[in-house]
């Protein structure tokens, strides 16, 4: 089985509340969703995006939508009017995740 960068085959919405980033990652194709639930765990999201996060990670299955939601807490920097980063919502945190390389899907 090869490895693919997650956004050959999904994309990204990234949302935040307060300190919080919730990154909602979608297949492309919705026979790739039960994939993208093997594939997109949070131990794996913690190790790629682990400098990124100083909270806990909790993950979710949205199969109505045929998505996966990761809400990573303490991941803004304080949120959007307390902090001085430059990605003070967290949109890069869900393009960081799309660079993440997984095992494709068998076709």
């Amino acid at each position: 089985m090869t490895d693919v960068l997650l956004h050959e085959l999904a994309h990204a919405r990234a949302g935040d509340k307060g300190d919080t980033s919730i990154l909602s990652i979608f297949p492309l194709d919705d026979a790739d969703y039960g994939w993208l639930c093997e594939v997109l765990t949070v131990e794996r999201v913690v190790e790629h995006l682990g400098e990124h996060l100083r909270g806990h990670v909790t993950r979710y299955e949205v199969p109505l939508v045929q998505g996966v939601q990761l809400v990573c807490q303490h991941a803004l920097d304080g949120g959007v009017t307390t902090s001085l980063a430059v990605d003070t919502h967290g949109k890069a945190l869900s393009s960081r995740l799309l660079a993440m390389r997984v095992p494709a899907p068998a076709r």
